[in-house]
């Protein structure tokens, strides 16, 4: 299976997975984002992962904007949009499936045979 289609498989995964939790808190409680906070950092092993995802995320938004630049890639927008949507188990192989596509664009025009003369 190509790396693009794991990354593609992955993304739709970083979506499911957290929003089945997600969600079910959301209809309980609303958008109460005190009560988010409070939970999130109700104790040190939930704070680990909380700041743990949010150190991930700036460092998916650097490696989008560093990566994405020197490759030229368009759309970046979509992983940034993902990333504060979904968060970085959606964003990260959202990235990676686009460069993964922009590699394979790249490779499919350096290694196409010049046209001979007719």
């Amino acid at each position: 299976m190509k790396p693009k289609n794991v990354y593609l498989f992955l993304c739709v995964l970083g979506a499911v997975v957290p929003y089945s939790q997600f969600l079910p808190w959301l209809h309980e409680n609303g958008l109460n984002f005190g009560l988010l906070l409070r939970q999130l950092f109700a104790n040190r092993i939930s704070a680990f992962f909380g700041l743990d995802v949010l150190v991930s995320a700036v460092v998916v938004v650097q490696f989008v904007r560093h990566e994405g630049k020197r490759l030229g890639m368009r759309g970046l927008w979509m992983p940034i949009a993902g990333l504060l949507l979904a968060g970085v188990s959606y964003a990260l192989p959202l990235f990676l499936y686009q460069r993964a596509r922009a590699l394979e664009a790249a490779d499919g025009v350096s290694q196409e045979a010049p046209d001979s003369p007719a």
